[in-house]
C-alpha cells in the first residue's frame, strides 16, 4: 500500500488546525514510536496532533484523506498489538487532551465522557457518585476511547461483561471528516445493523471516537476477596468449572502459579500469598472477589464455596474482607505484566481464550512448549471466562532475531490449539498488525474478506490506522 509523504504545507495547515498542538520531527516524544510493547515495532510518525476536539479531527481527517496519508488514532499507548504504531508514518491524533468526564445521567445511569478519560479516573469519579463502571481492564491508565477500540475485558468480565456490553451511544468522525452519532441512550433496539458494535474492537480502523455514552450501575456495598492456594497448577484451574456448577457468580476470578506470584511479589517487595500451608507447598491460586449489597449473604458466600474449594483440592481459604486487605490480595495480579517485563530481555504476548472447561488442558499443553522452543513460559488469566494471558520469554543469551523467530512459531502453535479447541486468538487485547496474520489463518478466507469489505465501505482510501485487525500489505 503507498501513501503520500506529509509535506511541509500539510504540516503548516495542521498547524493551523490544531495551534500549538502539532508537533513535527525532532519535537515528537519517542514514546509516540511504539505502544507497550515496543517487540511489536518502533516507528514515529511524520507528525503528532494533539486534539481537542471532534471538529479537529474532522478537519485532520478530510485532510489526510484528500491528501491519501495515514491517520493513526491513539490514546495513552497502553495496548499490546501494536495497534497504535505508525507502521506507514503519517499524522498520529493523540486524545490526551480529549479527558473530560462531560456529564452523568443519573435517570438512565449513564456518563458521558470524552475518548481520552483514564480508566482509572472514570472509576473514582462514578464512585462519588455512588456508581461503578463494571469493565475492569488490568491497565487502569489506559484511556476509555482505548478500551472501546479493543473491546477490553477485564477482570470483572466474568460477572459483569466487557465494555462493549456497557457502550450506548458515541460519536464518532469517519475517515471522510463526517462527524456521526451511533447509537442512543436506550437499554435495547432492534433498528438495523449495529453500527456500534462494528466500532467496538475495531481498533480505530473504521473510524475516530471523540465522544462515548457509557452505561453505569449502582456501586455495591460489600466485597470479599478469596485467596485459594492449591499444591499444583492442574487441581487449581479443574476447580473453576465446579464453582460455576454450584451456581457461584464471582465479580472476578483469576488463576496464577506460584512463580508468577513470586516474580510479581519481589518485584512490588511484598508479600501476601501464603507459600506452605500445614506442610504443603502451594503450586498455584485462584484468587476471587463476590460483591452484593448485604454482608451476612456474603459470609455466607465464602462458608458455601470454602467448601466446594476444599472438596476440589484447596490447601485453605483465605478472606480478604476490609479494603486494605482486598487492596494487598490484589496488588501481585495488578502487576504481573510489569514482573514480567522486568525479569527478561524480551517478550512476546498472547491472550487466547479458550471455553472455561478447557482451561487446564489448554494450558497444561502450552507449557509442553518450553522444552520445544527452549523459551520460558509464563501465564496467568481470568480463569472465570477462559482468557488466558501467555507469554514467551527469551532465554539467556539466545539473539533477538532467534527469539522473534521462535515466538513466532509458538504463537502459531498456541493460536491453532486454541482455535482447535473452541477458542478464539484474542480475548481482549486486540489484532492490532502483530496479530493479522494469526487472525487471518484462524478466521479463514471468507471472514476475512468479510471484514476488508466492511473496512473499504468506512475508509475507501484505507487511510484509518492502516496494516491493522484485517488488512496485511507486507
Amino acid at each position: 500500500m503507498e501513501f503520500n509523504k506529509v509535506t511541509p504545507e500539510i504540516i503548516e495547515q495542521l498547524k493551523a488546525i490544531a495551534p500549538g498542538r502539532a508537533f513535527a520531527g525532532s519535537e515528537i516524544n519517542e514514546d509516540y514510536a511504539h505502544d507497550e510493547m515496543r517487540f511489536y515495532g518502533t516507528k514515529l510518525p511524520d507528525v503528532v496532533v494533539e486534539a481537542t476536539s471532534a471538529e479537529e479531527i474532522s478537519a485532520i481527517l478530510k485532510l489526510a484523506n484528500e491528501n491519501n496519508i495515514p491517520v493513526i488514532p491513539r490514546g495513552a499507548g497502553t495496548g499490546l498489538a501494536g495497534g497504535a504504531v505508525a507502521k506507514y508514518g503519517g499524522i498520529m491524533v493523540s486524545t490526551v487532551r480529549m479527558n473530560k468526564i462531560k456529564s452523568y445521567d443519573l435517570g438512565n445511569l449513564t456518563v458521558v465522557v470524552e475518548p481520552g478519560v483514564l480508566l482509572n479516573d472514570l472509576a473514582e469519579d462514578a464512585a462519588k457518585q455512588g456508581l461503578m463502571y463494571p469493565p475492569d481492564p488490568g491497565e487502569k491508565f489506559a484511556t476509555l476511547g482505548g478500551n472501546v477500540s479493543t473491546n477490553a475485558g477485564g477482570m470483572r468480565a466474568v460477572k459483569y461483561g466487557s465494555t462493549r456490553d456497557y457502550v450506548r451511544a458515541m460519536q464518532v468522525v469517519l475517515p471522510t471528516g463526517e462527524i456521526v452519532r451511533f447509537g442512543s441512550n436506550v437499554t435495547k433496539t432492534s433498528s438495523g445493523y449495529s453500527f456500534i458494535n462494528l466500532i467496538c474492537g475495531s481498533e480505530g480502523t473504521l473510524g475516530f471516537i471523540t465522544e462515548l455514552t457509557l452505561s453505569l450501575i449502582p456501586m455495591p456495598k460489600e466485597f470479599v476477596s478469596l485467596i485459594v492456594p492449591f499444591e499444583d497448577l492442574e487441581s487449581c484451574i479443574a476447580t473453576v468449572p465446579q464453582i460455576f456448577l454450584n451456581k457461584f457468580e464471582p465479580q472476578a476470578l483469576e488463576f496464577m502459579g506460584r512463580d508468577i506470584v513470586e516474580m510479581s511479589e519481589k518485584y512490588l517487595e511484598k508479600e501476601n500469598f501464603p507459600k506452605v500451608i500445614d506442610g504443603v507447598e502451594a503450586g498455584a491460586y485462584l484468587l476471587m472477589t463476590f460483591d452484593g449489597n448485604d454482608r451476612d449473604q456474603l459470609d455466607a458466600i465464602c462458608e458455601q464455596i470454602s467448601e466446594v474449594l476444599f472438596e476440589n483440592g484447596a490447601l485453605d481459604v483465605f478472606v480478604a474482607d476490609t479494603p486494605d486487605k482486598r487492596r494487598d490480595a490484589w496488588a501481585a495480579r495488578s502487576q504481573f505484566l510489569e514482573s514480567i517485563q522486568a525479569a527478561t530481555d524480551e517478550l512476546d504476548e498472547c491472550d487466547v481464550v479458550v471455553p472455561r472447561d478447557k482451561i487446564a488442558e489448554y494450558f497444561n499443553w502450552v507449557l509442553t512448549l518450553q522444552d520445544k522452543y527452549k523459551v520460558t513460559i509464563r501465564g496467568f488469566g481470568h480463569a472465570g471466562d477462559g482468557n488466558l494471558h501467555i507469554y514467551a520469554c527469551k532465554e539467556g543469551d539466545m539473539s533477538l532475531d532467534e527469539f522473534a523467530e521462535k515466538a513466532h512459531d509458538v504463537m502459531h502453535e498456541m493460536y491453532t490449539k486454541a482455535v482447535e479447541m473452541g477458542g478464539e486468538i484474542s480475548g481482549e487485547h486486540g489484532i492490532g498488525h502483530s496479530k493479522v496474520g494469526f487472525l487471518e489463518d484462524a478466521a479463514g478466507e471468507t471472514k476475512m474478506a468479510l471484514m476488508q469489505g466492511i473496512k473499504k465501505v468506512f475508509d475507501p482510501n484505507n487511510i484509518l490506522n492502516p496494516g491493522k485487525v484485517c488488512e496485511k500489505f507486507d
